[in-house]
């Protein structure tokens, strides 16, 4: 997979619906679908990160039928590429972060955030070299990390802190799987990565995690996101995929079923559950409550409006769009009500 982009960008996850998780090394092949895709299907496109990983929960246990909507499940090894298909027509919806579909807008997509899947809370790593001690140390050295991703805005953050910037650095820019390679090969000295790529630049003898996404609460998150002509013109299949959002959480969320869960979302990450469980901490799915909460206008980044506007000036001043884009057109809030308002009889 390639890439999980820039910021705002189970037993493992879920012991309360609001639990936290993990992502993948070059995933496997994909598991067989229960239902063939048929025209008139939703076109969903999810790519390597554990807060998507329960829709290959829905697919296989058939929740999407049970909500009355046709939907074909893509998996895409790159991250990139699931992006490219949702700006270019290909798929109707995607899985992706909050500054990456700012970025698309900005390029000239039209698309609408109707869920937060969840917040990444440290699985976004800056992974070092033993040699290394701190941030200060990264002066001078090579640094490899994929370059307008969540993770080269947390290497531009961590090194904010210290008064440093990437001009302080020998930036290496790679694909997040490559970074992770590169790393380990011993061919940098740090790289900025994503669970499970962290796993994998971890094997290097003596590394160990300098700085995560759990340092900046609420700063990058997960999102569905359609074009906004289809949900101008399928707002019913929109409704029907978020409710199986939340049906799925509630599968997952009951003892009698967890275990399964946990197994098919391990086999779509390509890692073993022993490896699925140690990013429990590092991603925080998102509830019913939690979405409720995070629409709502706010002054810090767990608002999403508050995010958005930070999110967007910190990719036009990193020149990684070209012009700065209306955040107060991105959020459409209200399928997440309706789900609220229909499960709780209102």
């Amino acid at each position: 997979m390639k890439r999980r982009s820039i910021l705002i960008s189970s037993s493992i996850f879920l012991l309360s619906l609001v639990v936290t998780v993990g992502c993948n090394n070059s995933p496997t092949s994909q598991p067989k679908a229960t239902v063939s895709p048929q025209p008139g299907d939703v076109k969903l496109g999810f790519s390597a990160w554990p807060g998507w990983f329960p829709w290959q929960v829905a697919q296989e246990k058939e929740i999407f039928g049970r909500s009355k909507v046709g939907v074909n499940l893509k998996w895409f090894d790159s991250y990139v590429d699931s992006i490219t298909a949702l700006n270019n027509g290909s798929i109707d919806a995607n899985s992706q972060t909050l500054a990456d579909t700012i970025s698309s807008i900005a390029s000239g997509n039209d698309l609408v955030v109707v869920l937060t899947n969840d917040n990444s809370t440290g699985n976004d790593k800056i992974i070092i070299s033993e040699q290394i001690k701190s941030v200060k140390d990264l002066k001078g050295k090579k640094v490899a990390a994929e370059e307008g991703t969540v993770d080269h805005f947390l290497l531009v953050q961590a090194l904010k802190r210290v008064n440093m910037t990437m001009k302080d650095i020998q930036f290496v820019p790679l694909e997040t799987s490559k970074a992770a390679d590169a790393f380990v090969a011993g061919q940098v000295d740090a790289a900025a990565v994503f669970a499970p790529f962290t796993t994998k630049a971890l094997k290097r003898p003596g590394s160990r995690e300098l700085f995560s996404s759990k340092d900046f609460p609420g700063s990058i998150s997960d999102h569905l996101v359609f074009t906004r002509k289809f949900v101008k013109e399928h707002p019913d299949k929109v409704q029907a995929v978020v409710d199986s959002w939340f049906a799925t959480l509630g599968h997952i969320n009951r003892g009698l079923y967890r275990d399964e869960a946990d197994q098919i979302m391990a086999k779509r990450a390509g890692v073993s559950m022993a490896e699925y469980k140690d990013y429990l901490d590092g991603t925080k799915i998102f509830s019913l409550e939690d979405n409720l909460e995070a629409f709502k206008p706010g002054t810090d980044t767990t608002s999403l409006p508050r995010a958005a506007a930070e999110a967007n000036k910190f990719l036009f001043e990193n020149k990684l769009i070209k012009t700065q884009v209306d955040v107060s057109k991105i959020f459409d809030d209200r399928f997440v009500k309706a789900y609220a308002a229909k499960t709780r009889g209102k």
